[in-house]
């Protein structure tokens, strides 16, 4: 029976709760399948041990709607459950127009910053159709369905609210997009790592304060990054090639980037990164963690030692967003169809760029311009906003299930 068929025929919505065990939906839809009814709809939710199933049928012959509903409540009854039965017409009422994925992480997530978040989607115009928990682990993770609103709206409401109560918000557009294949392009110093790789060269160099002096005079505004590079690079000038090992041997992966990683490669996604830092450590990071793309500044070395330069073109702010179309052509993914990671001013123009642009613990200039933030130090976060579940995550581990392309 087609939705226009059953739009205003008599229906009856039969809800069971209690304490959830094997068989309750089998022997639900056998007790009911003796008065020939029709499903129409059927939803199921289990929480803390506790089943509430709700089934949408066809209202039987007039002679026999009676018998149902005292038949349902004494089986019911019989597996110490309770039963409602409520009579109506049609199926449930169509969802509205602009319909939007809202993905909530808190570290906890309190029931005020729940309501908060409620609140604002209702005042934006939106009707929340279904929640359902994506993560307890590391942080709580829970996705709302919303129609009625379109997502550019409903993002910039949430991403205010969002700030006001501690809470990061991602809102995507839904649709089959968001489980087709990908490519995600990521930044690296403090973002895929804890680190910022000049520094850990300059501590070899004896020269990390000069080159926090630099640093800084970039971040006044005094020095653009190309000419910040230049200066930094130039005090590494001697020294021995060797350190290169020693670099990649210190450089600390973020918490949960082999996960991410590991998770995106297994729903089938490309994953590249870019970086205002050198290919001596990104080229060993590519063949480490299997990633499809990396490019970055190359630091010159000549008989064995640094000569302070750096070759090729220079990965700046621009040439990271750059380098994201590129990936994105090469991979054959639209640019829709992207995803960027970073933290700082310089990978801006790759957020926007990106269909969707995640600030990961990053500046506040930052977060306000990227589509949405991630403030808790866990990288494999960013699963969550793409509609991915941490027990997907696990039984991929596990090697119980593929997780679907």
């Amino acid at each position: 029976m087609s939705a226009t068929q059953t739009s205003d025929v008599p229906t009856l919505l039969v809800k069971i709760f209690g304490k959830d065990r094997p068989g309750i939906t089998a022997g639900l839809f056998d007790t009911l399948a003796a008065f020939s009814v029709d499903v129409v709809d059927i939803e199921q939710v289990v929480t803390r041990g506790r089943i509430v199933l709700c089934a949408l049928v066809t209202e039987p012959a007039a002679a026999s709607e009676g018998e149902l509903r005292a038949t349902v409540h004494s089986w019911a009854e019989s597996q110490k459950l309770q039963a409602e039965i409520i009579s109506g017409t049609g199926d449930n009422r169509p969802r509205g127009l602009g319909r939007s994925h809202v993905t909530v992480l808190g570290h906890p997530l309190t029931s005020e910053q729940t309501a908060a978040i409620a609140a604002r989607i209702t005042g934006t115009g939106g009707n929340i159709d279904r929640i359902f928990r994506l993560a307890k682990y590391p942080v709580t993770a829970v996705e709302f369905a919303v129609s009625g609103c379109e997502t550019e709206p409903l993002r910039t409401a949430l991403a205010t609210e969002a700030h006001e109560i501690g809470v990061d918000v991602a809102v995507v557009a839904a649709g089959l997009h968001r489980r087709a294949q990908r490519l995600v392009v990521m930044d690296v110093d403090s973002t895929l790592i804890q680190d910022e790789v000049i520094e850990l060269f300059a501590a070899h160099a004896g020269c990390e304060d000069k080159v926090a002096e630099v640093t800084a005079a970039a971040m006044r505004g005094e020095l653009d990054f190309e000419q910040s590079l230049h200066a930094r690079v130039a005090l590494l000038e001697g020294l021995d090639a060797s350190v290169v090992d020693k670099v990649r041997a210190e450089v600390r992966l973020t918490p949960g980037a082999r996960t991410l990683i590991r998770t995106l490669k297994r729903l089938g996604f490309q994953v590249g990164v870019v970086s205002g830092g050198f290919t001596q450590v990104t080229d060993d990071l590519k063949e480490r963690l299997g990633l499809d793309f990396a490019q970055a500044n190359t630091l010159e070395i000549v008989d064995g030692r640094l000569t302070g330069r750096v070759t090729g073109e220079i990965v700046d702010r621009a040439g990271k967003a750059r380098l994201l179309r590129r990936f994105a052509h090469e991979a054959g993914v639209p640019l829709a169809q992207t995803v960027a990671i970073g933290d700082g001013a310089n990978d801006l123009d790759m957020l926007n760029a990106a269909g969707l642009g995640v600030a990961f613990n990053a500046k506040p200039v930052v977060r306000k311009a990227a589509d949405t933030a991630v403030n808790v130090p866990f990288l494999d976060t960013v699963l969550y906003l793409l509609g991915v579940t941490r027990e997907e995550v696990e039984a991929a581990d596990l090697g119980e299930d593929e997780l679907p392309h």
